[in-house]
């Protein structure tokens, strides 16, 4: 036993002890740097790890698990096994007991999570693993997109539920013609079926952030259609959208000469604006760039 686990005590449901008490005792302290923000609310990570369906036999991913408040409801809801990846070498503390609490269903990896080899670290539950995480709002977006990119497709995992600032989870699930509605909603429903299942008030959070947060879910798509390349999608979606008050004629000259061919063999308006259009007109547009060879010459 350390000398941070003599100086806690009582117990939460795992007969661990209450998360605040685990983080006053091991000088656990949200970093700002970190981008962290901690839920000390065990019902309220229950619910999130609930949001995953079913996890009995299941393997699940975490990012950024600080303390171990999501963590633990993980477990608690049934995972077989938790993956998780922490840059914040003062958790090992937490994540210790947590692991001894559960012996061999707890793997953590210090690292960077934007620099981890997913498929590598799910082995055999490729294919199959469930992404659950509070994600450290500065990387949020880079690793939700770096995950909807994953080839092969199907990808290593079946489904996401990630929190994320609420407007991010709006620009997320947000429908053509609103103004939320951009690149992230173009890639995030091109490859997955995303939607808001909880609401999480600033309030939740030690320490309270300035924004509210909003929990994700994602279904990835097993067939996206029209099947264009995540890179190729990238580049349309950030030709249309970098100018998105322009007619798309105009903002596609960024990406092609050939603006209004492109435009023509896709059976879209060249007067339209890139809020106007579909995930689908998107993806179909992508295509037929990447097959004419309609790029810069």
């Amino acid at each position: 036993m350390t000398s941070g686990e003599r100086e806690i005590s009582g117990a939460s449901p795992d007969g661990l002890p209450p998360l605040r008490e685990v983080i006053r005792a091991f000088g656990l302290e949200a970093k700002k740097s970190l981008g962290q923000n901690f839920i000390l609310d065990l019902n309220l990570t229950r619910r999130i790890a609930r949001a995953a369906g079913s996890l009995a036999g299941r393997t699940v991913v975490e990012v950024g698990p600080g303390p171990g408040g999501l963590t633990r409801a993980l477990l608690l809801e049934g995972a077989e096994r938790v993956i998780a990846v922490e840059r914040d070498e003062r958790a090992r503390g937490p994540l210790d007991m947590i692991a001894q609490r559960y012996p061999g269903q707890l793997d953590v990896h210090f690292g960077d999570a934007l620099e981890a080899d997913w498929p590598k670290l799910v082995g055999a539950a490729r294919g199959k693993a469930v992404i659950v995480a509070n994600l450290p709002y500065g990387v949020a977006t880079l690793l939700l997109t770096g995950w909807l990119d994953s080839e092969p497709w199907p990808p290593w995992f079946d489904r996401m539920v990630l929190m994320f600032q609420k407007e991010v989870a709006e620009r997320i699930v947000a429908a053509p013609n609103s103004k939320a509605y951009g690149r992230l909603s173009v890639l995030s429903q091109w490859r997955s079926a995303p939607r808001i299942v909880l609401n999480v008030p600033r309030e939740a959070f030690t320490p309270a952030p300035k924004v509210e947060s909003a929990v994700v879910e994602f279904i990835p798509h097993k067939e996206p259609n029209p099947p264009c390349t995540p890179r190729v999608l990238a580049q349309v979606t950030a030709a249309a959208f970098g100018q998105r008050r322009k007619m798309l004629r105009a903002s596609l000259k960024q990406l092609t000469p050939e603006a209004e061919q492109l435009l023509e063999a896709a059976g879209i308006a060249g007067n339209l604006r890139a809020e106007d259009l579909t995930v689908k007109d998107f993806a179909r547009m992508a295509l037929i760039f990447e097959r004419s060879g309609l790029g810069r010459r």
